[in-house]
Parts: structure tokens; C-alpha cells; sequence
């Protein structure tokens, strides 16, 4: 699934006020509130923005901000009690993006994450058009697809899983999710959606049995790995 913001915070009742508020506004946001559950959701879907409590039960969110920033450049706002300088210091250092102390405004957090969010929706306006690699162009308003500048032919629902998978790029995308996101239909069977993957592989990758593109993680579901 994807989502505009997840709140990692090991205060239960403020993280699920927090994005019960976030979602009555319109932004989709889930709460977790631990490192380990904060890994374990993003190994299964996909987040713009972060908002990231120092103190958690079970380790440091500068130590997870670290970690996270050796992975992807995606925003981290830290939300914490701490009001020492060196606090913020060491969170803009290690790739904190704000820093807001609590006891926050609902308000004025929701603003920053909108602010946020809509510099985000601009900046990918690019990517949203088009995917290209050197290799591999996809064009998802013309729904074209090319490979080494010739037209390869896909069905509509192969454009249509493919262009998922690119738009969650190096992320793992469930079984379930396709079915949900793509076809819209939870009942679909593995075998019908291995059948197209395994056309699409057909169609773009240098040797399907050996795929670059679109890999297997098996008992998890599928990641496209760009720039080959």
C-alpha cells in the first residue's frame, strides 16, 4: 500500500490521535511505534514522509534515521520532548529534514507535512511522466514501453503491473498488493498474476529466466530494480 506519512512513535495514544487527524484531512497516514515495526512496515509498503520520534522502546530513532538515509532520501520530520540544541543538531546532521517538539499543534504539524508533501508532488512530476534508464523507457501517459529504443508490446493489464512496479521502485510489493492496487480484485489467483510477470519479463528484460528488472523475493512478492 501506499502511503503519504508514517508516524513512528512509542507514545500509542498521540501517534494514533495523530494520524486519525492526518487521515479526517485527506493525508493517508499509518502509525507504528517501534524501530522494529517502523522496518517491518516499510519492507511492505510505500511512504513519502516520516515523522520520527527519538526515544522508542526498542532503539534510538537518530540510530533509524541513520539507517534509513543509507537506503532512500525520503523526509524525516523528528517530532520529540527533547529541547536540547545539540538534539536538533544531530538530527539535521544526520539527515533530519525538521524538527518539531512536543507537545505539538495538530494543526501546525499537518501544515508542515501538506507543505511537505506538495513540494514532494512537484518535484517527481518527471518521474511521474516517464521512466527512463538508458535501456528501459517507459512512458506512462502514452502507455509505451520501449527497450533499447524499440516498442515492445504489452497488454493493458501488463502496462498496468509494470508501471506499479516502477513507481515503487527497489520497494517489495506484495502478491496482495498487486491485486488490490492493480487489478482491484483480492480473489486473483498467484498463478494468473506469475503469468504476467513472466511476459513482462519476456518483453523487457535480456534473458527472463535471469531478470534484472523485476525480481522475485520469494514468499514476499516482487521489486523492480531500476538503472540497468
Amino acid at each position: 500500500m501506499r502511503y503519504d506519512c508514517l508516524i513512528i512513535d512509542d507514545e500509542k495514544l498521540l501517534a494514533d490521535s495523530t494520524a486519525e487527524y492526518f487521515n479526517l484531512f485527506g493525508v493517508k497516514t499509518a502509525a507504528v511505534y517501534s524501530v522494529a515495526g517502523c522496518r517491518e512496515f516499510l519492507r511492505q509498503d510505500t511512504v513519502s514522509l516520516l515523522l520520527l520520534d527519538i526515544n522508542l522502546g526498542d532503539g534510538s530513532g537518530f540510530e533509524l534515521c541513520q539507517e534509513l538515509r543509507e537506503k532512500t532520501e525520503i523526509p524525516i520530520l523528528f517530532i520529540s520532548a527533547r529541547t536540547s540544541d545539540d538534539d536538533k543538531i544531530i538530527a539535521f546532521h544526520i539527515g533530519g529534514d525538521d524538527y518539531v517538539q512536543k507537545p505539538y499543534s495538530l494543526g501546525v504539524l499537518l501544515a508542515k507535512v501538506q507543505a511537505v508533501l506538495k513540494r514532494l508532488r512537484h518535484s517527481t512530476d518527471a518521474e511521474d511522466i516517464e521512466y527512463a534508464d538508458g535501456r528501459l523507457t517507459v512512458d506512462f501517459q502514452a502507455k509505451e514501453v520501449l527497450v533499447e529504443g524499440n516498442a515492445v508490446k504489452l497488454t493493458a493489464l501488463e502496462f498496468k503491473l509494470l508501471s506499479y512496479l516502477i513507481k515503487n521502485k527497489n520497494k517489495v510489493v506484495s502478491k496482495q498488493e498487486l491485486f488490490d492496487e492493480v487489478w482491484g480484485d483480492r480473489f486473483t489467483g498467484d498463478g494468473t498474476l506469475n503469468v504476467h510477470i513472466r511476459k513482462i519479463r519476456e518483453a523487457i528484460e535480456r534473458n527472463a529466466g535471469k531478470p534484472e528488472y523485476i525480481i522475485t523475493v520469494w514468499g514476499e512478492g516482487y521489486r523492480f530494480c531500476g538503472g540497468k
